[in-house]
């Protein structure tokens, strides 16, 4: 089984990822093909510490995207293939991809017009991860703002909208 996860995953240095494992330079590249009709920015660049880095904006799901297709390539090149695939939010669209289910193009235009949605909310409100439970954070909230998610008992996402002033 292969589990993909969403975002929150980037720790680390991709750059050591790509360099360090053979056969993941191919399927980032391919990555890279299949994203550049969406993105104005080098994946490879991004990987490799370049130009962007994984927490600048515009760019953090698809890359975790990108780097989560490239690592399953890599462990199918050392015959470990999944009889099961798992995702959470553009971990379920690596999984699909890994599965089958969408090709690499439509799994880059459907991570990146997701990130573009969430973003294009940019200005208007915002999100906090808080860890306590949900009960603990809706005695406490105010009005416009609610529990959004949750990761688990202690995981909570928060929004709401930022009225101005």
């Amino acid at each position: 089984m292969f589990v993909f996860p969403g975002q929150g995953s980037q720790w680390g240095d991709g750059s050591v990822v790509v360099a360090g494992v053979v056969g993941v330079c191919g399927a980032v590249a391919e990555c890279e093909r299949a994203l550049a009709p969406f993105v104005e920015w080098s994946l490879g660049d991004v990987v490799a510490g370049g130009v962007l880095r994984v927490g600048s904006g515009g760019c953090v799901q698809p890359v975790l995207w990108a780097v989560m297709v490239s690592l399953a390539e890599v462990w199918r090149g050392f015959g470990v293939v999944p009889d099961v695939v798992v995702g959470h939010s553009q971990g379920e669209i690596a999984a699909a991809c890994v599965a089958g289910v969408l090709s690499l193009g439509d799994g880059a235009r459907v991570v990146c017009v997701a990130f573009a949605v969430v973003g294009g909310v940019g200005g208007w409100g915002g999100m906090a991860w808080v860890g306590l439970s949900v009960g603990e954070v809706e005695g406490v909230l105010g009005v416009g703002v609610g529990v959004v998610g949750g990761g688990g008992e202690w995981s909570v996402f928060d929004g709401g909208f930022w009225w101005g002033g």
